[in-house]
């Protein structure tokens, strides 16, 4: 492997998709052409960093990018051998995040840029060598970061809102208002990319009505989520929305609590996800983070699978949040393996969703409750901007 990747930081595997990492300092090397020359990428936290920084240039501080080129220092009688070493990149994730937040960018783009910065030392570039030094190693950072951005294999996920909530409030009191139809109106013109509305067999929120009027009045896209119940499947077939999700549904439960056993009933999903092909419906499945599961998704015809994000969400502690999110990962990148394209949702707020939205190869996030709570204080409008704000900067 041209880049060897080692971390020391104990939320790595929450800040860091390794996979993207790894094809993106792939491809600097293969633009500046060193692509057969290898890398030692450490990514550590600021102690270690301020130990080195202390160590080798007499800094006793933390700092971002420390590059150490193999050739410094290499006994003179092997300076002619054909050595493929580069030499080290160490980062500090500590420094990373807070450099992100003072430049106002995602932190896979301070990542990478620091990967970047430190690749061109390796290189022989080096900034604090004269003002004209500093400006050509600048003007080469953006031409490597834009070839990366044009590279990009796929676009930023869509924001779909669902409006069940809005109904929820409106049957609280049985009367006509917040009227969920009017709230995806607004929904769409912030810039949602879609609305989802889940029709429960015990119409607990939205309502027929509802669904029929969303069908006539979108202008984006319309996600009906529903059970596989026979009353409900009938109701999608003659209303024929944009995509159904078919979810897993108990009477009691306040929210859906986990993903559908597609493995548990093959047959009888089998046969709604081709009724609905019949009349041009494509279908998603919404699974938990399972390989078994998305290849039961795929046997039976989906075309999507929606990846349940609760269990990431609901972690108690990072440890846990970072095992949830690798499996949440890892789903995605064997979905759009095996040809199924990929939505996510559950429990995503403005706390956590910027991490999955930063996962290469999902389509579209459906995100309801934390933008209608967001919006008792800030109004819809603005509630959906800061949520698409958050979902664009999570991958540059």
């Amino acid at each position: 492997m041209p880049i060897a990747l080692s971390t020391n930081h104990p939320r790595a595997a929450t800040l860091v998709n390794r996979r993207r990492l790894l094809r993106q300092a792939e491809q600097l090397l293969r633009h500046c052409d060193a692509g057969d020359r290898t890398v030692s990428l450490h990514l550590v936290a600021d102690a270690e960093i301020q130990e080195l920084n202390r160590r080798y240039r007499h800094k006793d501080q933390p700092t971002n990018v420390l590059s150490f080129p193999f050739a410094d220092g290499i006994d003179p009688a092997l300076a002619g051998l054909p050595i493929e070493e580069l030499g080290d990149i160490v980062i500090s994730l500590d420094t990373a995040g807070r450099e992100a937040k003072e430049f106002s960018q995602s932190f896979g783009h301070r990542l990478i840029w620091l990967v970047t910065h430190g690749l061109l030392h390796l290189l022989g570039y080096d900034h604090e060598r004269s003002e004209e030094e500093e400006q050509r190693m600048q003007a080469r950072e953006e031409q490597l970061l834009a070839r990366l951005t044009n590279h990009r294999r796929f676009p930023m996920p869509s924001l779909a809102i669902n409006v069940d909530h809005v109904a929820t409030i409106r049957q609280a009191r049985g009367t006509i208002e917040p009227d969920p139809v009017a709230a995806a109106a607004i929904c769409e013109l912030a810039g949602a990319s879609g609305i989802v509305v889940h029709l429960r067999e015990d119409r607990r929120h939205i309502q027929d009505r509802d669904v029929l009027l969303l069908r006539r009045t979108i202008k984006t896209r319309l996600n009906l989520e529903m059970g596989a119940n026979r009353e409900i499947i009938d109701f999608a077939l003659e209303l024929k929305p944009d995509l159904v999700t078919l979810v897993p549904e108990k009477r009691q439960e306040l929210t859906t609590e986990g993903g559908l056993n597609v493995i548990a009933q093959k047959r009888k999903l089998a046969q709604t996800v081709k009724s609905m092909a019949a009349r041009d419906i494509p279908v998603s499945i919404f699974i938990d983070p399972d390989p078994a599961q998305i290849e039961a998704a795929n046997d039976i015809g989906a075309t999507f699978v929606e990846i349940h994000t609760g269990r990431y969400c609901d972690a108690a502690t990072e440890l846990a949040r970072d095992q949830e999110f690798q499996l949440v990962a890892a789903a995605v990148e064997e979905a759009c393996r095996i040809g199924l394209r990929v939505n996510a949702g559950h429990g995503l707020d403005y706390r956590n969703t910027a991490p999955i939205a930063a996962l290469e190869g999902i389509d579209e996030l459906s995100i309801g409750h934390a933008i209608i709570s967001r919006a008792v204080y800030t109004g819809l409008d603005q509630a959906v901007r800061e949520m698409l704000a958050i979902i664009r900067e999570a991958r540059y």
